[in-house]
């Protein structure tokens, strides 16, 4: 493998490990500090490839498009937490399985019913839509780096909302102590409903810039469930800083894999989950 090749793989790796750390940071942020167990949190990032089709067509431009559909599903979110995920915090894990499994067949059935079961494309800007010539036969495509460049944007903004705000104090709060901080007057739920609406919000993300290299199609968020849930896993379940870590690396292995190593690249990616749950059950990163 040449120069030329070796920058194409290790774009395309870190551009899928970012697009999967804006899954997994809400899937571990809802797990983490929730306790909820969110089998269809794939659904909202088939959400967010709709509404980016369905947006688009309508007002013309993919950026507002993208825009609109995150407002679009953080109150999604906020309706159905309140509505369903709010009376499930304190059962168990059985029923808020049993719960999200059957909302990725209500999503489903819901998607088939408002936008049939064809499957779409999303054009790309025209602004984004030229190549980077690395060689006089390769060259690397500009929305690849908008996909990356808007990941690394929202993980900086994540970052500083947890670790930098009152909010965050507020969330970080209430993952360690419950019951201390409804103590000491905040409301648990409401932090609650944010962080549901927030992980809602980045899948939605991850969904509409994901969908004009990727299509939209029926049934596409399953795909990416089971490597959310890698990703969380590796990272350790809670832990926004794991879920990056992790997404890069699992990102790399399946890049690399299938292009070095082809006839084992469908096992190298739970071969790494394997080994790293042998060095550290708890994943890399504690919450």
């Amino acid at each position: 493998m040449d120069f030329a090749n070796f920058l194409i793989q290790l774009l395309n790796s870190v551009q899928y490990g970012l697009l999967l750390f804006m899954l997994a940071a809400g899937l571990t942020l809802i797990f983490g500090i929730m306790g909820v167990v969110n089998l269809a949190h794939g659904s909202f990032y088939m959400l967010g490839a709709y509404l980016a089709w369905w947006l688009s067509s309508s007002t013309g431009s993919l950026v507002l498009a993208i825009v609109l559909g995150a407002v679009l599903a953080a109150v999604f979110g906020l309706v159905l937490e309140r509505l369903l995920f709010r009376h499930f915090y304190h059962r168990d894990h059985l029923d808020q399985v049993l719960l999200t499994f059957g909302l990725i067949y209500v999503f489903e059935e819901l998607r088939s019913i408002l936008w049939g079961d064809d499957v779409h494309g999303v054009t790309i800007p025209d602004a984004l839509s030229a190549s980077i010539p690395l060689t006089d036969t390769l060259s690397y495509p500009v929305y690849r780096l908008f996909m990356s460049g808007v990941c690394i944007v929202l993980a900086i903004g994540l970052y500083v909302l947890i670790s930098r705000t009152r909010l965050g104090m507020r969330i970080r709060a209430g993952a360690s102590n419950h019951a201390m901080t409804e103590a000491l007057g905040i409301n648990v739920k409401r932090i609650h409903a944010v962080v549901f609406a927030i992980g809602v919000a980045l899948a939605a993300v991850a969904g509409m810039i994901a969908a004009p290299i990727a299509s939209v199609y029926p049934n596409m968020g399953s795909q990416v469930l089971i490597m959310c849930f890698v990703v969380v896993v590796i990272g350790g379940i809670g832990s926004v800083r794991g879920a990056l870590v992790a997404a890069l690396l699992v990102g790399a292995v399946d890049t690399f894999g299938k292009v070095l190593l082809p006839q084992v690249s469908g096992m190298l990616v739970y071969m790494l989950m394997a080994a790293v749950l042998l060095w550290r059950p708890e994943g890399l990163f504690k919450q």
